[in-house]
């Protein structure tokens, strides 16, 4: 009990003591002081200048609109971008579709020998890949037009920031000149950014590819998502090999391959660096640096690419010495060009779907003799160079043809350029007395004999609404009495006209209608004289028709024309002669007075030694054009001089540097060939020699249409003044 109450005594006692002073002081919860009120702490007044308050605060505004406008024009931006990217990409066609894309097709023609000597058209070799090409020109192409090609996306910014300052510092806008486009974008411009060619829009295939390449601010943009999709689409060979297919290299090669086999007669495949840089100078401007057109400028342009790829580690130092001590030169057949006016010609007469309008790869086997077509070129220069006056604008034409009608060589002027006049085919002139062996092979004809007389005498006829006219001779005299084969071998105009009149001008104009003179024929008596206008081709065809036998011929030059790639020619052509105008005998018989024109006549400067010629000099009135027309057994020759303005050539006549031209040119033509006799019957002479007069001047006025022929000592007198007075 005790213990029990000790403790609880304990707990009481513990319970019971009161705190000490200190216990009660710590125990005691402390009063809060009487709060007092405090003064609202307001703002601290700010300080600084109110305009830079305003200045800065509109700064902070701007920034957040232009930041907040231009993180949504950039994000609407991406998304155009995008969603133009992936329309372009889902309608991209196939790889192989990108290959050849021409809307127009090409010619190749060849001469005689299946020798290739002239292309029309856009010529594609054929396909080669980044693979299959030579290293040298993959490597000549990267350099020059985009050296990151094969590291950047499809564009390249430092590319077009570059073009840009370029621009503007030489005085262009922003995007003219320059433009610092990558080979994908180029090959993005290359195809129209997939617009094909419509003709309901575009004039033509070059004004479509022109508006293709123009460099607008709006093409650049579309540019980009077209880059980006080829480049989505397509690896970078690939893309290589569009742009190595598609591009125009001038000379109508579209495509590497067709370049190099223009210009260099080789495969693309096999190209040094030489020729290589030559052709990757090509792509800034193909007609400017064309080797055809301007070698030296093509071998220049050809240095800049060689120092390109130098600097990029595409070539050795000893690479680099032997492309410039040995640059690239044209393959002989390039060189030369020969038959541009041909060629021309051909493009024209052939069939407009096979030839100028085709859409395919034509191949032409043509009747060209490239030897030939040198020996006119050779002739020509030879004449003008040492017989004509320095500075003359004298023009001259030239065909050359066989007896069926094959021509094998033509010049069409002292100039030749693709597509220019041709003086041979197209120019319309007075034939002069070039016509008569027309009107004396409708004489045969009609049983005249080439030994009947006939009076060169004064003669005056009467025209309906024209009053009187009267021929006269280039000599100003007449001869009396002759023998038709000694008119023509003369050249006198007052028994030419007896002759036609006596018979008919109508048999003359049926006759000169039916060897292919189908132009208008002059009406009045001047018909004789050659008063009626034709091209020199067509009168070359006529004379023709007099060496083949009589039968008429239409002139041509296509054999053949098959597609490349087949054997089954589309159109050809074996021979050009057509229906008999005359007897083979009256042929034959015209043949040999035409040979006393040039034994006894007018013609005496176009002998060919060893040969038998026969032709025909013409002059018109007042000179403004000479002929000669003449041939022997193989070759049918013609020549037309005179200015493309109708002004007269003074001191020349059909019989002077015409005829020269001719020698000249048939000189060549027959060299190394043995001489063969002409087809032709030389009449039996009468025996009873014809009444002759002294020959009588004229003193009559000037006679409208006449003309005629100098010959011998006139034609030398009349070369010599017109040397003095410089009018040849």
């Amino acid at each position: 009990m005790k213990g029990f109450r000790g403790s609880r005594g304990l707990v009481a006692d513990k319970r019971n003591v009161k705190p000490s002073s200190t216990a009660a002081g710590k125990s005691r919860r402390k009063a809060p002081a009487k709060a007092t009120p405090r003064k609202a702490a307001g703002r601290k007044a700010p300080s600084g200048n109110i305009f830079v308050r305003m200045i800065s605060g509109t700064i902070r505004l701007i920034w957040r609109i232009v930041w907040g406008v231009t993180w949504r024009m950039g994000a609407t931006v991406a998304m155009l971008l995008f969603v133009a990217t992936a329309y372009f990409y889902v309608t991209l066609p196939p790889f192989h579709e990108f290959l050849d894309a021409r809307a127009r097709g090409s010619v190749t023609m060849m001469d005689h020998d299946n020798n290739v000597f002239a292309w029309r058209g856009e010529t594609f070799g054929g396909v080669i890949t980044a693979d299959t090409v030579s290293p040298h020109l993959r490597n000549a192409i990267i350099a020059t037009e985009d050296r990151r090609f094969y590291s950047h996306f499809g564009v390249s910014p430092r590319g077009i920031m570059g073009a840009i300052r370029s621009n503007m510092q030489a005085g262009r806008s922003a995007f003219s000149g320059a433009g610092g486009s990558t080979i994908t974008q180029q090959v993005a411009k290359l195809l129209c950014l997939g617009v094909p060619f419509d003709s309901s829009e575009w004039d033509s295939e070059a004004a479509y590819e022109a508006d293709c390449r123009r460099g607008t601010v709006w093409r650049k943009i579309r540019e980009l998502p077209y880059a980006f999709a080829l480049e989505a689409a397509f690896s970078k060979d690939e893309i290589l090999t569009i742009y190595m297919n598609r591009a125009f290299l001038g000379a109508g090669a579209r495509g590497f391959e067709a370049a190099a086999q223009r210009y260099f007669a080789r495969s693309a495949t096999e190209v040094g660096p030489a020729e290589s840089a030559m052709l990757a100078g090509l792509l800034v401007a193909p007609s400017t640096f064309a080797p055809t057109r301007n070698l030296e400028r093509a071998q220049a342009r050809a240095n800049v690419v060689i120092s390109l790829m130098a600097d990029q580690g595409y070539l050795t130092e000893y690479e680099v010495v032997e492309a410039r001590s040995y640059p690239a030169t044209l393959s002989q057949q390039a060189e030369t060009q020969r038959g541009i006016h041909f060629a021309d010609w051909l493009m024209q007469s052939g069939p407009s779907y096979l030839t100028r309008d085709t859409t395919e790869d034509v191949m032409m086997r043509t009747t060209f003799d490239p030897r030939i077509q040198t020996a006119i070129e050779d002739a020509v220069d030879d004449v003008f160079e040492n017989r004509v006056r320095e500075g003359s604008e004298a023009q001259v034409a030239v065909v050359v043809m066989s007896a069926d009608g094959a021509v094998r060589g033509m010049l069409g002027g002292r100039t030749a350029s693709v597509g220019g006049f041709n003086r041979a085919t197209q120019a319309m002139r007075q034939t002069g007395s070039s016509f008569k062996p027309f009107l004396y092979a409708a004489a045969l004809e009609n049983g005249f004999d080439p030994f009947d007389i006939v009076e060169d005498a004064p003669l005056t006829i009467n025209i309906p609404g024209s009053g009187p006219w009267s021929p006269r001779n280039y000599d100003n005299q007449f001869h009396g009495f002759v023998t038709l084969t000694e008119a023509l071998a003369r050249s006198l105009n007052t028994p030419a006209v007896r002759v036609s009149e006596a018979m008919g001008r109508d048999q003359v104009r049926r006759v000169a209608n039916q060897f292919g003179l189908h132009s208008e024929l002059a009406e009045g008596p001047a018909l004789a004289l050659g008063a009626s206008e034709s091209s020199l081709l067509e009168m070359t065809a006529a004379y023709a028709g007099i060496l083949n036998g009589g039968s008429a011929v239409r002139p041509y030059g296509i054999q053949e024309l098959t597609l490349l790639g087949q054997t089954e020619p589309l159109f050809g052509a074996s021979t050009g002669i057509r229906e008999r105008v005359i007897s083979e005998n009256s042929a034959q018989v015209l043949t040999w007075m035409m040979t006393r024109v040039i034994t006894e006549g007018t013609g005496g400067r176009a002998r060919l030694d060893g040969w038998q010629v026969a032709g025909k000099t013409g002059t018109t009135q007042a000179s403004r054009d000479a002929w000669f027309i003449g041939y022997t057994a193989d070759h049918v020759t013609g020549v037309w001089m005179g200015y493309d303005d109708n002004s007269p050539l003074r001191g020349v006549t059909g019989g002077g540097l015409p005829a020269e031209i001719w020698r000249e040119t048939m000189t060549r033509v027959v060299r190394d060939m043995e001489p063969r006799p002409l087809p032709m019957i030389e009449p039996q002479r009468p025996e009873l020699e014809p009444p002759r007069s002294t020959p009588q001047p004229d003193t009559r006025g000037p006679a409208p249409q006449a003309s005629g022929d100098g010959s011998g000592i006139e034609d030398t007198i009349r070369g010599v003044l017109g040397s003095i007075f410089g009018q040849n």
